[in-house]
């Protein structure tokens, strides 16, 4: 351990707590006491409903009845991404939509961490084995500078760097975007597709390994995340899958 990490850790307790008599935490979403620095309460932390099968191998996307086979969904099928496969932590729901907007578009900077615990449960997942053992970096879908300034943070970053703390792994800020592009709410895969062509660059000094784990808040259509790893695997690794909090 470097020296005085186990000091930092234990200033850091020892503030939270501080923080926790000063001005007690309420639950964001219900507004019961917390504390411990925490954003969520146990109960409403226990409702976000987790990922469970079957759902599509490729995106996340759950589905009801049985399905006894792998398989992928309608919308997958037929697609050649650049990612191995994409896994959200939780499945969509009110409060889980609440937390992702209010962190986005609030600037809750602090429900990072919340977040970053709820996909922290993506590794539930036995095929994130291989790439937790062999140290594969969580890389960050990146935003373009001028969308950073405005937001003042990253919300792939900020969850990131905590869930890297959770699972093990370094983060590596490998990827740039450097054009901007408009809003992709009401645009098609295509369309989606096309606007984000050239959008990112990976960064100068990145070294290749076998595998990398993009990291970002939701997934919805993949478009973002597949122009994310077809550039990483440009640059040459090997494998790319995506982790998200949420399937959109």
């Amino acid at each position: 351990m470097p020296a005085g990490t186990g000091e930092r850790a234990w200033w850091r307790r020892w503030f939270g707590r501080a923080l926790d008599l000063v001005y007690p935490g309420v639950c964001h979403l219900c507004g019961e006491g917390v504390d411990g620095g925490r954003c969520l309460c146990p109960g409403c932390e226990a409702s976000l409903p987790g990922l469970e099968e079957p759902f599509c191998e490729v995106c996340g996307e759950g589905f009801e009845g049985r399905i006894d086979a792998r398989f992928a969904c309608p919308n997958c099928r037929g697609q050649d991404f650049a990612f191995e496969f994409a896994r959200p932590g939780v499945v969509r729901s009110p409060g889980a939509m609440t937390l992702v907007h209010d962190f986005k578009y609030g600037r809750r900077i602090e429900l990072g961490r919340e977040l970053a615990w709820l996909a922290e449960r993506a590794f539930e997942d036995p095929r994130l084995d291989r790439p937790r053992a062999e140290g594969w970096p969580l890389v960050p879908v990146p935003l373009h500078w001028r969308r950073k300034r405005w937001r003042q943070f990253n919300q792939a970053e900020e969850i990131a760097r905590p869930l890297g703390r959770g699972v093990g792994l370094e983060v590596v800020v490998a990827l740039d975007r450097v054009r901007p592009t408009e809003t992709q709410t009401r645009l098609t895969r295509a369309q989606r597709q096309k606007n984000l062509r050239g959008a990112f660059a990976v960064r100068r000094g990145f070294e290749a390994g076998p595998g990398a784990i993009l990291v970002d808040d939701v997934f919805t259509t993949g478009s973002t995340v597949h122009e994310c790893a077809r550039v990483l695997r440009r640059a040459g690794v090997q494998k790319v899958v995506v982790v998200t909090v949420m399937r959109g």
